[in-house]
């Protein structure tokens, strides 16, 4: 009986909020309502496309830095902190043993940064398909929209 009330509920509000967004304009009444959201959505447009040029001229820094924080991690992973820990081994003096910590946080750190700065063009990827996604569906409803006007424009030729 619950899932068929919350099953119930989801198809209704899927119904009304159908309707609601296929919103349709049909006179020449309805021209004002229509310009103001071509003029909306053309506004949308604009800015969205403006976020993802930004965006997209973003990407290549985004990915040097995450090379180079790379390449950073993976040598300090391999020299100092590799070299000192073996010193110590050999040795099995303090000194040496602090030393090898030292080199082995930092080589952490770096390692940490490097992960970072690819999560961050990860995250950047992410947002440039979903801007994307946004501006593909605003100019399919500037589309939308340009043929409404074309019909109502039609109605009143004649």
């Amino acid at each position: 009986m619950k899932y068929k009330n919350s099953t119930l509920c989801l198809l209704s509000f899927l119904f009304f909020g159908m309707s609601v967004q296929a919103q349709v304009y049909k006179t020449a009444a309805d021209t004002v309502k229509l310009n103001k959201e071509f003029i909306e959505v053309s506004n949308d447009i604009a800015t969205l496309s403006s976020k993802l040029t930004v965006a997209q001229n973003n990407m290549p820094a985004y990915r040097s830095k995450a090379e180079v924080a790379d390449a950073n991690a993976r040598e300090a992973g391999r020299s100092s902190s590799s070299e000192q820990a073996e010193k110590a081994t050999n040795k099995g003096g303090v000194k040496e043993a602090r030393q090898a910590k030292r080199d082995a946080r930092k080589a952490y750190r770096k390692a940490k940064n490097a992960r970072s700065a690819t999560d961050n063009v990860g995250d950047l990827d992410d947002k440039i398909a979903s801007l994307k996604g946004q501006l593909a569906k605003k100019q399919e409803r500037l589309a939308q929209l340009t043929a409404m006007r074309a019909a109502i424009y039609a109605q009143l030729a004649p």
